[in-house]
């Protein structure tokens, strides 16, 4: 890759992936205009765009050009960002403070806000849809329905049920894995996927990124299990202390902060033994994996 440091390509990709969200969000001028500027608001706020950058290093990983993939990059900032307007409602976490700024429901009210998470998961699949320009249409048909599985019921919000029904209650190692896996680590492994996918990865290709996608997306949870324990505030753009409050199960409440580290970097290793057989070009995806637990840990 041209870029010399991990930072120069995530700052390279966020702005492509910025500048590509502010074109594909509809106009805040446009009617209805408040469901389109709480969707913009909470989009285009600022944000690592892990998930985004995924799908493009994905597809440079085996060999296609980022800039073929955007819309599908962008469609997974959308679903992302729709699970957080969700996640922060008075209904759920009830978060007054995302991204370092205060969230949906507070700027635009609990119905705009319940109404924009919805919007942003439907306009998701319209920007799927737009890679049948790019890629065949049997590609982008499988993407898009390992997306849906990887955001409904098999993945994200299978997670967030499991979570919310365990705060407060003993759990198992395997339940608490189980959240991690599906909550945050499905979406993660489906924006990998999604890239390599649309690019033409073969089967051996796809094996190896899918599992660089489960150990990395159970290295990032438990990442976040920990910061919301030691992270800056400051730092993070949102409150620490609240999987505590909420009795909420973590990595740290079950195992300690050290036996949580150890196992973050463990699956870490797990990912990169993942890319043992891809060539340079995965080179990205290695150093994101290595970024996910050197986040102030």
């Amino acid at each position: 890759m041209v870029e010399t440091t991990l930072q120069d390509y995530l700052a390279s990709r966020r702005q492509a992936i910025e500048e590509a969200l502010n074109n594909y969000l509809p106009s805040e001028s446009d009617r209805p205009e408040n469901l389109h500027q709480a969707m913009r608001y909470s989009v285009l706020a600022p944000g690592k765009r892990l998930r985004p950058t995924l799908v493009l290093a994905a597809a440079e990983a085996v060999g296609a050009s980022p800039q073929t993939v955007m819309p599908t990059a962008c469609a997974l900032e959308c679903i992302h960002v729709f699970s957080l307007i969700h996640d922060d409602l008075p209904c759920m976490d009830n978060d007054d403070y995302r991204r370092g700024r205060l969230t949906s429901h507070k700027v635009y009210g609990e119905a705009m806000a319940l109404l924009a998470g919805d919007a942003l998961l439907a306009f998701a699949f319209e920007l799927i849809a737009l890679n049948i320009h790019t890629a065949p249409a049997d590609r982008v048909l499988e993407t898009l329905r390992m997306i849906a599985h990887a955001s409904g019921f098999g993945g994200m919000v299978g997670g967030q049920v499991v979570d919310m029904e365990s705060q407060g209650k003993e759990v198992t190692p395997d339940t608490l894995r189980y959240i991690h896996r599906h909550k945050t680590g499905a979406l993660l492994t489906g924006s990998v996927l999604a890239g390599a996918m649309l690019a033409g990865a073969n089967d051996l290709e796809l094996y190896a990124l899918r599992t660089y996608g489960d150990h990395i997306g159970l290295a990032f949870q438990i990442a976040d299990d920990i910061l919301d324990v030691t992270g800056d505030e400051a730092l993070l753009g949102k409150p620490v202390g609240s999987d505590e409050e909420r009795d909420k199960a973590t990595y740290p409440k079950l195992f300690g902060l050290e036996e949580s580290r150890r196992r973050a970097h463990a699956e870490v290793e797990g990912a990169q033994e993942a890319l043992a057989d891809l060539d340079r070009r995965a080179d990205p995806l290695r150093q994101i994996a290595r970024y996910i637990i050197e986040r102030n840990l």
